[in-house]
Parts: structure tokens; C-alpha cells; sequence
């Protein structure tokens, strides 16, 4: 940390954080990317050395899909030999990648009580550097998660295909940076890790619910339906659940009945515009944590 930051903190006083919202007199675009690096180093590096996270982490995940997805293919008939614990390898991957993104996301509140934010924030640069660093360490940390579920694909009858192992990894960055930046957005100014918590328990099993992550699109309630279109986790999962299907060559018949994808009214979505539509939220998701962090407090 910076040379003036060590010397505020030495001397006992309580740095004033407010003016930091503005760009530092001196500072640069250089100064902001190392900053940001820093901060993604420090994210990685608390993964690495926590390997009881990485342990546990997993355990709900695996639950999900072993348990609930057996229980689930005993009363939904697919039929053609085909397993609904495929159907949820999707949702499942994203579950991981939810938990974790938020999990990272709650590290900006534990600095901030324990005071070692107050350090990152007298530095010379902007308060958005950090954030970002916070950003792209959180989606760095969920996408490994989500890479190591990926191990299991063979138990749940998903072909180690190559060329969907790496399309599955492309479409886990953008929704690790959405859902990290939606974790984000929640903790920017939350002072306590219990208020944290609480806004957690809050939104994310809505959100990860809503996302027809472990149930069936078609022939939803309209309520229902409407509700999940509005989920932009929805639009993370369907591509996913598309590019499991195309591996496994699921019948048509099974394709319609699981994957129908998601439509606007008579429009059926293309896959190209889901994932634009996870840009643009991870986009304005970001720029409002963004914003609300760099308010002076």
C-alpha cells in the first residue's frame, strides 16, 4: 500500500476517505491498472490458500445435482434414456458460480469493517480501480469454481467434448463477472458482514430459482414464467443448458419438452442475444457499484 497511507494509519488517525471519489492529483490510468491488478492478485491468492472454501463450496452444488436432480427424474418422465441430472448440469454450474461470486463479493464488507479498506482507499487512485480489481478477482475465483464442477460431467452422462468444455468456460466468465458484479452492487455500502448476510439471503435463492436453473421452462404458470424471464441469471443458464444438449445430441422430442429456450412473446430468443443480454447487465451492474462506491460516505 501506499507510502501515505502507512503513515496516516501509523500515526492513529482516521484517514478522510471522501475526496478519494475524485481522480488523485498525479495519479494515472497506469496507476489505476496496477491498483486493479493488485486487488485481483489478492482475491486469487485468499482462493488458493482457503482450500476449505474450495471443499465446501462444492458440497451444495453436489447435493443439488445428485439429490435433487435424482428425486426430480423420478417424478419428470423424459424418456429415451434420458437423465434429468443432465438437464440440471447447467443450472448447477451456475449454482456454483452464484454462491462463489456472492461469497467474494461479501470480502469488500470484511475489509471495510476490519479497517483494511480504509488503506486500499487513501492510495492514489480512483475508488472504480478497486472495485474492478474486486470484480474481475470475484469472477476469476467463481469461474475456477465452476471449471472444477465440470469434472463431474462424466457422472451425469455429458460428454467431455472439448469444444463445449471451452464454450461452457467462455459463457462462465460473463456470468461470474454478472454475478460478481451483482454482489458487488449489494455490498458497496453495506457497513456489516450480518446486514450483508441478510441481503444475500434476500435475493440470491430468488435469483438462482427464478433462472429455471432446476426445473422445466415449458408450460410454466404465466406468473412463473413472466417472473423467470425477468431473472438475468435465465439468460446465463439457457445457453449453458443449449450447449450441453447439442453435446449429449438430445432428441427433439426431449429438446422441447426440457430446453425449449426462452421467447419474448411468438420471438424465440437466439443464443447470441442471451448472452448480450448477460453483457449488458454484467455492464450496468458493474457501473452501479461502481458508482455507489465511489460516493463519498
Amino acid at each position: 500500500m501506499s507510502t501515505t497511507a502507512t503513515t496516516t494509519l501509523q500515526a492513529g488517525a482516521v484517514p478522510d476517505i471522501a475526496p478519494v471519489a475524485e481522480h488523485p492529483q498525479g495519479a494515472t490510468w497506469i496507476d489505476d491498472l496496477r491498483a486493479a491488478t493488485v486487488v485481483w492478485k489478492r482475491e486469487i491468492l485468499r482462493f488458493r490458500r482457503n482450500r476449505l472454501r474450495i471443499i465446501t463450496s462444492l458440497a451444495q452444488p453436489i447435493l443439488f445435482l445428485f439429490v435433487l436432480g435424482t428425486g426430480l427424474g423420478s417424478v419428470i418422465p423424459t424418456g429415451s434414456h434420458f437423465h434429468f441430472t443432465t438437464f440440471m448440469f447447467p443450472g448447477v454450474i451456475c449454482l456454483t458460480i452464484l454462491f462463489t461470486a456472492i461469497f467474494s463479493a461479501v470480502s469488500i464488507v470484511w475489509d471495510r469493517e476490519f479497517g483494511f479498506l480504509r488503506e486500499m482507499l487513501v492510495a492514489p487512485v480512483r475508488r472504480g480501480a478497486i472495485m474492478i480489481g474486486k470484480c474481475a478477482g470475484g469472477a476469476t475465483v467463481a469461474t475456477l469454481q465452476g471449471i472444477i464442477m465440470l469434472v463431474l460431467a462424466g457422472l451425469v452422462h455429458v460428454p467431455y467434448s472439448p469444444v463445449m468444455l471451452l464454450e461452457l468456460i467462455g459463457l462462465m466468465v460473463l456470468t461470474a463477472t454478472m454475478l460478481t458484479a451483482f454482489g458487488l452492487f449489494l455490498a458497496a455500502r453495506i457497513q456489516e458482514i450480518e446486514s450483508f448476510q441478510v441481503v444475500m439471503q434476500l435475493f440470491v435463492l430468488p435469483v438462482f430459482f427464478l433462472s429455471a436453473a432446476v426445473f422445466p421452462i415449458a408450460k410454466l404458470p404465466t406468473w412463473l414464467g413472466t417472473l423467470t424471464r425477468f431473472d438475468p441469471l435465465a439468460y446465463a443458464v439457457d445457453p449453458m443448458r443449449r450447449v450441453v444438449f447439442n453435446a449429449v445430441h438430445a432428441p427433439a422430442k426431449i429438446r422441447k419438452q426440457l430446453s425449449p429456450g426462452l421467447s419474448w412473446g411468438h420471438w424465440h430468443l437466439p443464443i447470441y442475444f442471451e448472452i448480450g443480454v448477460v453483457l449488458v447487465v454484467a455492464s450496468a451492474l458493474l457501473g452501479a457499484a461502481v458508482y455507489r462506491f465511489t460516493r463519498p460516505e
